[in-house]
């Protein structure tokens, strides 16, 4: 099992409550999280329920055979970043980077102090 990220990848799901997602239907133009992320493997996911203040961004993990996503690590969610109890209706799930797990620079190129360590930031000099 890996931590896997892609960029379009996106599916529908019906599912409510608190639990495992099933996902529903493919989108188009966008992969399915099994083309996308894979059997068995760990991604950063957005469920959004349209017409809804809904909304939960998280780490998943995929089932053997990626018809399925647990809701692992709820990161930030509508519903005190705790898990969202979700009300009927169709919803959209996204693999997503979100921002707390993000290293990056600021706009004079330095490392973002929280996210950073000194060795990322060495790192980063000898890269750019």
């Amino acid at each position: 099992m890996a931590l896997v990220l892609n960029d379009r990848v996106k599916q529908t799901t019906t599912t409510t409550g608190t639990g495992t997602v099933t996902f529903a239907s493919a989108v188009t133009g966008f992969e399915t999280f099994a083309q996308g992320i894979g059997n068995s493997n760990t991604t950063y996911y957005g469920i959004f329920n349209g017409g809804t203040a809904e909304f939960e961004v998280g780490l998943g993990t995929l089932n053997g055979n990626s018809t399925t996503l647990a809701r692992t690590t709820v990161i930030s969610s509508s519903n005190s970043d705790n898990a969202v109890d979700f009300s009927s209706g169709t919803k959209d799930i996204f693999c997503t980077l979100p921002a707390s797990k993000a290293v990056y620079l600021d706009a004079a190129g330095n490392p973002v102090p929280g996210f950073a360590t000194a060795g990322f930031a060495v790192a980063m000099a000898i890269a750019l």
